[in-house]
């Protein structure tokens, strides 16, 4: 019992990061440049694209890995259809 104990201390000290003193506690943060987006926002769009281009191909069964492909590329080299 006591040794779940201390291991939940010590995940709970990995956890919480160290207080920042001094100057960079009181440094302001840089603003971002532009942020990249994420995995889940990239995952979203692909997974967006890739049902729009198999509503365009007239719902197509056993394609998914075609529409999923080609959204992919679209979304990954921004070349977005007018």
């Amino acid at each position: 019992m006591k040794a779940q104990t201390s291991k939940q201390a010590a995940e709970k000290k990995l956890r919480t990061p160290p207080a920042k003193q001094g100057a960079e506690a009181a440094a302001p943060t840089k603003p971002a440049r532009q942020a990249r987006p994420s995995f889940n926002d990239l995952h979203a769009l692909i997974t967006a694209r890739a049902y729009e281009l198999y509503a365009e191909r007239g719902y197509r069964t056993g394609c998914a890995l075609e529409d999923w492909v080609d959204a992919e590329r679209e979304i990954l080299s921004h070349e977005f259809p007018v």
